[in-house]
C-alpha cells in the first residue's frame, strides 16, 4: 500500500500559484499538488519538477498535469532534491509544480537544442520569434551527460542574446527535461522571455574567498605547478593556515578553487573542486583547465558563508524591486547546498521565503547551475517575476 501523502502546500500570487507535494505513489502526489491548484484559472506557462522516484512515470505526469490544469506548455528537471514553497524534498518520491499566467506570445519553448553547430541552430520558428520578440531572460534545463554542454550553452545565450538562468538536471539513470508536452534529454531545453515579461536574476555562490587571486605561472591541463612562480602547494598552505596544512586531509570538502571572472565588476568568480596534491612536488590538481596565465583563488566552504551571501543576494532583489510585488519565483540550487549546507529541515527555501514573502517558489537541486552563459557549482540561482 502506499504512503500516505503529506498535505500539498501552496502559494498563489498576482497570476501564478505553485504547490508541493510526496508521495509514493505518483499520481497520488501530483494529485495532491493539482487539488491545492484547483481553482486557479487563467495559466498559460507550468513549470515542474521532480525526484527520480516520480520519474520513470514522467510521461503520465506531464499528460496528467495538462489534462486537469488546462495548461499545455511546460518546462522542468529531474532533480535529487526540490523545493516548492517553504518545502525541500530529496530521497522520497516527489513533485513541485507552478504555474503562471503570461501572454501567449511573451514566451517561446524549445526542446533537445545542441548547439549551432550540431544542427543549425534553433528550429526556424523559434528562430523567427527571436528575431520578432528579442527576449531577455532564458530558463533553460539541461542534460549533464553531455560532454558539448559548455560548448551548447555559448552557442545558445549567443544565437538567442537573451540571459540565461537554469541548471544541469540531476538524479540517477533518468535524467530528464520537460520540454513543451514532451520529455526530452540529451541536449539543452527550456523557456525564452521577451521583454514584457518582467524578471529579476540573483546569484548567491556558497564559497568564500580566502586570501588574495593568484596568477597561474605553470601548468598543464588540470595540474597548477606554480603560482605567482612559487609551488601551487606552497601558496595553498599559506592561505588556508598552518591549521589546515598540517594536515591537508582537512581540505576535502571545505576548501575549493575558484577561477575570477575577467571583467565582472561585482567580484564574481566560478567555483571548481581542488581534486588532489602532490606534496612532493607541491602541485594541485583542479576541476578544470588551466593556462599560464589564468587567474586562480582558494575558497572555503561553510555554513556561515553561505547564509550571509545568500543574505547578500536576497538583499539585492528586494532593493532593485523598489515596491514592486514578486508574482512568482524559480530556484535552482546545487545538490551540495540544501540539507549538506543549510540543513536537514529546509533552511535553504525556507530563508529564501523569510526574504521575498510568502509568494509562489519553485525549483531543483542541479548538478550544475547557469547564469549567464557560465555554468557555476555551488551556486544558488534565483528567478523572479515581477
Amino acid at each position: 500500500m502506499a504512503e500516505r501523502s503529506e498535505p500539498a502546500q501552496i502559494a498563489d500570487s498576482a497570476g501564478f500559484a505553485a504547490a508541493i507535494a510526496s508521495d509514493a505513489d505518483w499520481q497520488t502526489a501530483v494529485d495532491a499538488c493539482l487539488r491545492q491548484l484547483d481553482g486557479f484559472t487563467g495559466a498559460t506557462l507550468g513549470f515542474a519538477y521532480w525526484t527520480p522516484g516520480i520519474a520513470p512515470h514522467a510521461d503520465s505526469v506531464l499528460q496528467r498535469l495538462r489534462d486537469v490544469t488546462g495548461v499545455q506548455h511546460w518546462v522542468g528537471s529531474t532533480g535529487l532534491g526540490i523545493c516548492g514553497c517553504d518545502r525541500e524534498i530529496f530521497d522520497e518520491p516527489g513533485i513541485a509544480v507552478m504555474i503562471g499566467d503570461l501572454a501567449p506570445e511573451s514566451f517561446r519553448l524549445f526542446g533537445g537544442y545542441q548547439g549551432m553547430a550540431a544542427n543549425g541552430g534553433l528550429d526556424p520558428e523559434t528562430a523567427d520569434w527571436v528575431t520578432r520578440r528579442t527576449p531577455t531572460l532564458a530558463l533553460i534545463h539541461a542534460d549533464p551527460r553531455n560532454p558539448r554542454l559548455p560548448t551548447i550553452i555559448d552557442g545558445l545565450a549567443e544565437e538567442t542574446g537573451a540571459f540565461l538562468v537554469g541548471g544541469l538536471g540531476s538524479g540517477d539513470d533518468e535524467i530528464q527535461q520537460v520540454s513543451g508536452v514532451s520529455i526530452a534529454t540529451g541536449g539543452v531545453s527550456g523557456v525564452l522571455f521577451d521583454p514584457a515579461v518582467a524578471t529579476m536574476t540573483g546569484l548567491s555562490q556558497g564559497c568564500t574567498p580566502i586570501g588574495t587571486a593568484h596568477t597561474v605561472t605553470a601548468g598543464e591541463q588540470n595540474i597548477v605547478v606554480s603560482l605567482d612562480h612559487r609551488p601551487a602547494l606552497d601558496v595553498l598552505k599559506e592561505d588556508v593556515g598552518e591549521l589546515l596544512a598540517r594536515d591537508m586531509r582537512r581540505l576535502g570538502g571545505y576548501i575549493f578553487v575558484a577561477m575570477p571572472v575577467a571583467g565582472s565588476d561585482t567580484g564574481d568568480y566560478l567555483v571548481r573542486n581542488l581534486i588532489g596534491i602532490d606534496p612532493g612536488n607541491g602541485l594541485i590538481a583542479v576541476g578544470d583547465i588551466v593556462e599560464t596565465g589564468d587567474r586562480l583563488m582558494f575558497t572555503r566552504r561553510d555554513h556561515a558563508g553561505a547564509v550571509k551571501d545568500l543574505d547578500r543576494m536576497l538583499q539585492g532583489i528586494t532593493a532593485r524591486l523598489a515596491g514592486r510585488q514578486i508574482r512568482g519565483g524559480i530556484y535552482v540550487s546545487c545538490v551540495a547546498r540544501g540539507p549538506n549546507l543549510f540543513g536537514t529541515q529546509s533552511e535553504e527555501i525556507r530563508h529564501i521565503r523569510a526574504a521575498l514573502g510568502d509568494v509562489p517558489l519553485v525549483g531543483f537541486f542541479a548538478s550544475g547551475e547557469i547564469s549567464g552563459d557560465r555554468l557555476y557549482g555551488y551556486t544558488g540561482v534565483l528567478t523572479v517575476f515581477v
